[in-house]
């Protein structure tokens, strides 16, 4: 599916020790990507999170995904964050030009740089986006150190 992994995955993806328990993914908003984000949604019962049980919602109508933007939904296989765009950051291809493939579970996904996470985070400005700073920081810089090191490593050898 066209998205990128987003949030806390994304950040544990990258090596950070925060805890997190939802999926977020920034997703293409072409109409074929809103029927098959649709379709997915369907499969694993999403409803919409906090919202009355009894609340009449078209989430599985690409139309409705389309007027909205962003929609946090439980599922059967847990919760999940559908983000069109995220404030202070961007959309869809803002993402995924900052991103990456990553395996996970068995399966390649795109997936957030650590700049992106830390810009993201910043930007949010959410209390628990401002607490993951220091480690996601501290393992960039300590990435930036390693391959710093390779590459004056390598410059030895020539």
């Amino acid at each position: 599916m066209d998205c990128v992994i987003v949030g806390g995955v994304a950040a544990g993806a990258r090596g950070s020790s925060q805890v997190t328990y939802d999926v977020g993914v920034c997703y293409s908003r072409t109409c074929d990507i809103l029927k098959r984000v649709s379709a997915a949604l369907r499969s694993v019962n999403a409803t919409l999170r906090g919202a009355p049980k009894d609340l009449h919602f078209l989430l599985l109508d690409p139309e409705t995904l389309l007027r909205g933007l962003n929609f946090t939904f439980d599922t059967d296989i847990g919760k999940i964050d559908i983000l069109g765009e995220v404030q202070g950051v961007s959309g869809y291809r803002e993402y995924l030009a900052h991103s990456s493939s990553v395996e996970l579970f068995g399966i390649q996904c795109q997936v957030r740089s650590l700049k992106g996470l830390i810009a993201a985070k910043r930007a949010l400005g959410r209390p628990k986006d401002l607490a993951a700073l220091p480690e996601l920081e501290a393992i960039l810089e300590h990435q930036t150190r390693n391959t710093n090191d390779l590459d004056e490593s390598n410059d030895e050898k020539i």
